[in-house]
């Protein structure tokens, strides 16, 4: 029988995740520094381990020469959304991409396991760079809502312990608690504009208070300390009114402080290097 080099085998795969997974950060903190609500709460990737991959062959009769193409979840990336209807703008955003190849789509949304599992799967074919050269190699990305993968958690690990003969009360329960995260996320989306609005408020304050502090820290480089100590006491007096217009007026404010202090620099060490 041929030896099978596992280590040899994941290597590509635990590359693509760790690829994948900084890109759907980027795009998180691509929203974030453009005050854009972001789709995405959080990413986390895995390789699947040698002993799922063993049991998925062995149920699904899968042959070793198959374990690549039937395999699809070998590399898994989990994204998590705050609402259902979050779920097709991240799967749009997948579908729209050139770095990944969409190569089919499992809506358990819509057409919910018996179990009462639902999630949207996407398997993509992605390309990586390893030391034998470009690997094709497929993905899945699971896209769900938070409570959604917080009933997903908890029946995978009891159909782990169970082996796939849960007991009927369990899978009763489990069956319910599904009913229950359907009408939550059906709730959470009825408030999902002020939710937005919330955030994005609190998106946009934080982005103002570290371009404001930077600039501050800036001005105390190359202007007088004294005026930057009383530009300091005036953003912390106005940022504790809680007054969004207030902070948004200093911000502007201090920009055109700011330029004109640089200007004041630029030109004196113009001055100093034409008199030497």
């Amino acid at each position: 029988m041929e030896i099978r080099l596992w280590r040899e085998l994941l290597v590509p795969y635990e590359l693509a995740v760790k690829e994948l997974v900084m890109k759907f950060h980027q795009l998180k903190k691509e929203h974030k520094e453009k005050d854009l609500y972001c789709p995405i709460e959080e990413v986390s990737g895995r390789v699947k381990s040698i002993n799922s991959i063993l049991e998925k062959m062995q149920r699904k009769q899968i042959s070793w020469d198959e374990l690549e193409e039937k395999v699809e979840d070998i590399a898994g990336i989990r994204i998590i959304c705050q609402f259902y209807e979050d779920i097709e703008v991240v799967a749009e955003l997948i579908r729209r991409r050139r770095d990944m190849r969409v190569l089919e789509e499992k809506d358990y949304i819509t057409h919910m396991k018996a179990s009462g599992y639902r999630s949207y799967h996407m398997i993509i074919a992605y390309n990586t760079e390893t030391l034998e050269g470009c690997r094709e190699i497929r993905a899945e990305i699971q896209i769900r809502t938070l409570a959604m993968n917080f009933w997903a958690t908890i029946e995978h690990s009891l159909q782990y312990k169970y082996r796939g003969n849960m007991p009927k009360h369990l899978a009763e329960r489990l069956s319910n608690a599904a009913d229950s995260i359907l009408q939550l996320d059906a709730e959470m989306s009825s408030v999902r504009n002020e939710v937005m609005d919330a955030q994005n408020s609190m998106l946009h304050q934080s982005n103002l208070v570290a371009d404001i502090l930077n600039n501050i820290e800036n001005l105390y480089h190359y202007s007088n300390k004294r005026e930057v100590a009383k530009i300091q006491d005036e953003f912390y007096r106005i940022y504790e009114t809680k007054d969004l217009e207030q902070l948004e007026r200093f911000h502007r404010e201090l920009d055109i402080i700011a330029e004109g202090y640089r200007a004041q620099a630029l030109s004196q060490d113009m001055g100093n290097g034409s008199s030497i």
